[in-house]
């Protein structure tokens, strides 16, 4: 797996004429707020998400475990879910940050399950998928490239 870009590199990313740097760095900042609310009794592991529409509206979300794990819902998955729920159905990008104890040491890559949700509402070559450590320190990727022959729409 390859970042699409490099920290030299241009303003705009590619070539999406919405998500420039100052924009991901905001993100990050919105994730890294969302982050603190996370409910983790179980795991103490939180995780924060912000995801920009096409309009540039940012919905964050955050983590909420359940003592019986299986309705435990993530960042990335409350995110879509609040903006879908307000009508929301057109996505730029998202950035998610996570970390035991709320302390960001790694890139935090959503899971499978949260891959496929963003599938069902973006279009997969043209989504970007911000994983980042700090406002610095980011990686970014296609979700064509996270989740390879993903599932959607279209095949049913």
């Amino acid at each position: 797996m390859h970042s699409l870009i490099r920290q030299e590199k241009g303003e705009l990313l590619a070539n999406n004429e919405l998500v420039s740097r100052s924009v991901i760095k905001n993100l990050i900042r919105e994730a890294i707020l969302a982050m603190e609310h996370a409910y983790t009794p179980y795991s103490d592991f939180k995780v924060g998400s912000a995801l920009l529409t096409i309009n540039q509206k940012i919905y964050s979300g955050c983590n909420i475990e359940n003592a019986s794990f299986t309705p435990t819902n993530c960042a990335e998955r409350t995110a879509f879910f609040k903006a879908i729920s307000e009508g929301e159905k057109d996505f730029a990008a998202i950035a998610i940050v996570g970390g035991k104890d709320g302390l960001i040491t790694d890139y935090c890559p959503p899971c499978g399950v949260c891959r496929q949700v963003m599938r069902e509402f973006v279009d997969p070559h043209r989504f970007l998928v911000i994983v980042a450590k700090s406002e610095e320190d980011y990686l970014v990727y296609f979700l064509e490239e996270l989740l390879p022959m993903g599932f959607g729409p279209e095949f049913i």
